[in-house]
């Protein structure tokens, strides 16, 4: 049986719709910062897994695991108890072993939280894998995003 996707792609970016309940939020009612990771894992899986990808049949099969190498993100404004957001993920590059995503997390038109990621492909050994044939493919439905938000010294006037 398949995996139940989440989700949609609407112009190349993945938007999972979620919900922000009691257990994501601190003693004042915001989304704890360490949940946005969270967030933006769900978005990704699920991403895969409307492409058609799942990570156990990656690891299943070709005995691969995609884990997050570097992780940087930018906390803009807070999520709060019962807010409808979305995440937006899209993929900026496709390398050897690795995947780049931007992902964002939005209620709607404001933007919460900015991630950029860089993923691996290891083995079982945790050495670096190429990124499988099915992962390339699947990614190559969508277009690449390497637009960089800009750095707080491009936005800084002298």
């Amino acid at each position: 049986m398949p995996e139940a996707a989440a989700g949609a792609i609407a112009d190349g970016v993945h938007i999972l719709p979620l919900r922000v309940y009691y257990e994501d939020t601190d003693a004042s009612g915001v989304v704890y910062y360490a949940n946005y990771l969270r967030f933006i894992e769900r978005g990704r899986t699920d991403m895969l897994r409307l492409l058609g990808v799942s990570h156990r049949a990656l690891d299943d099969s070709a005995g691969i695991a995609v884990t997050v190498r570097r992780c940087e993100i930018d906390y803009l404004a807070p999520a709060r108890l019962d807010d409808e957001i979305e995440v937006h993920t899209a993929i900026a590059a496709v390398g050897g072993a690795t995947i780049e995503a931007r992902q964002s997390v939005l209620r709607g038109k404001d933007e919460l939280a900015r991630g950029r990621l860089r993923l691996a492909c290891v083995g079982l050994d945790g050495r670096p894998r190429r990124v499988p044939a099915a992962v390339r493919t699947a990614l190559a439905a969508l277009p690449l995003d390497d637009s960089q938000p800009p750095s707080k010294s491009q936005t800084t006037s002298a």
